[in-house]
């Protein structure tokens, strides 16, 4: 494994970010915002559920 950066990566990945920047809005961004905090606090509850579920069973 190398450890060195193919710049051809990162100028394809710098591209594609500068061409997405200028199309965003400020409602896209708070949607995405809160749509990644409902999604990330379901799926830990959802988590913390099931391991309680399965200490129970298992007892």
């Amino acid at each position: 494994m190398s450890n060195q950066i193919n710049p051809t990566m990162v100028g394809t990945a710098g591209g594609t970010f500068l061409s997405i920047v200028p199309n965003l809005n400020s409602e896209d961004l708070i949607k995405t915002v809160v749509l990644a905090t409902v999604g990330a606090v379901v799926s830990f509850s959802i988590s913390v559920l099931l391991k309680c579920l399965f200490k129970k069973h298992k007892k």
